[in-house]
């Protein structure tokens, strides 16, 4: 477009705006200054949409949206956990630990084991996951279920008397109580449970060979420390 033409069309918009009157300088002051505001309403929609980027880029390298980050704000680490441990324990009660803590770091927390604890009835070595009870039970406490406690089940072959040695009771034993017999884990546990709960009581010892996972090999081992009555 030629000079003149661009004049013209300029002042042709200038006359339909009624700035006619307006002095020519003042016109061009206000031009200048859209211009100007035009050009950091720019630069700041940049600088926006640059941060927008830059937080998204961050969430997708972590795997997770930029609202569902559960790290602590102030350590950048993953939030501490609550557990309530309760039973034969120092300070029983609700304890803090840092994410990843298993439940022999509980049981610490909590002031440590006392003297009259099982603590072989629990997995020590299990991570906790946060709002969890852990409950340590007392040589007392298992008795007085007709279960055995840890040390009281004598080796495969060694003497022992009924009156001397507690015999664990298939039918009502817990599978805690349950996975403190040589060569039965807690899958095997469970598995008697479910069996007693699904084909009804044990009527003999033998019937505990009907358990998955339960052979005569394993049975020799375990005839003699159990009972169904």
């Amino acid at each position: 477009m030629s000079g003149d033409a661009y004049r013209r069309v300029m002042g042709e918009l200038v006359e339909r705006a009624g700035l006619a009157a307006v002095p020519r300088a003042t016109l061009m002051v206000a031009a200048a200054v859209c211009a100007v505001a035009l050009l950091l309403w720019g630069v700041s929609a940049c600088r926006d949409e640059g941060a927008t980027f830059a937080v998204e880029d961050a969430s997708s390298a972590a795997g997770l949206p930029a609202d569902t980050q559960q790290s602590d704000p102030a350590t950048g680490t993953a939030a501490p956990i609550l557990v309530h441990v309760a039973g034969s324990v120092g300070r029983p009660g609700v304890v803090e630990l840092p994410a990843g803590s298993r439940v022999y770091d509980a049981v610490r927390a909590a002031g440590g084991e006392l003297g009259s604890a099982v603590v072989s009835s629990v997995n020590l070595a299990r991570v906790l996951a946060d709002g969890e009870q852990i409950y340590i039970p007392s040589h007392d406490e298992l008795e007085a279920q007709g279960g055995v406690v840890a040390g009281a089940v004598a080796p495969p072959g060694s003497a022992q008397g009924d009156s001397a040695t507690p015999r664990v009771n298939l039918n009502t034993a817990t599978a805690a109580e349950l996975d403190l017999l040589p060569g039965v884990g807690p899958s095997t546990a469970a598995k008697i449970v479910a069996d007693r709960e699904a084909n009804g009581p044990f009527a003999r010892v033998e019937d505990l060979m009907r358990v998955s996972g339960i052979g005569e090999k394993k049975f020799a081992a375990l005839e003699d420390l159990v009972s169904v009555k």
